[in-house]
């Protein structure tokens, strides 16, 4: 089997490598999984000054990371992203239905 999470991660064709530009690198885990009811706001402030809050959002997204702060975001608020992804998905419509219609005149 895997070694490790990371191998089982890359496997799936997730790329990890983000983490290691990462500002939580080395901070401490316990800030990012508080106990409930615990202040988020140093976490949170840690993420938002982070260069790859962006992929980081996408993992917690992509993999539904139900625990911790991952890219400035609660649990709650990842659930509602996901949510509001699922549904622009359903109403997107296919590009040749939603491209302007070219209408030729006999000139």
């Amino acid at each position: 089997m895997f070694e490790n999470l990371i191998e089982a991660l890359e496997a799936e064709g997730i790329d990890m490598a983000w983490q290691d530009f990462a500002n939580c690198r080395g901070a401490d885990p316990d800030l990012f999984f508080p106990e409930r009811g615990a202040s988020t706001r140093t976490a949170k402030g840690i993420c938002r000054e982070c260069s790859v809050q962006a992929e980081c959002l996408e993992f917690a997204i992509v993999s539904s990371e139900k625990f911790g702060i991952w890219a400035a975001l609660s649990e709650r608020e990842r659930r509602k992203i996901r949510k509001e992804r699922r549904i622009a998905q359903n109403t997107a419509k296919p590009a040749e239905l939603t491209a302007p219609l070219t209408i030729r005149t006999g000139t």
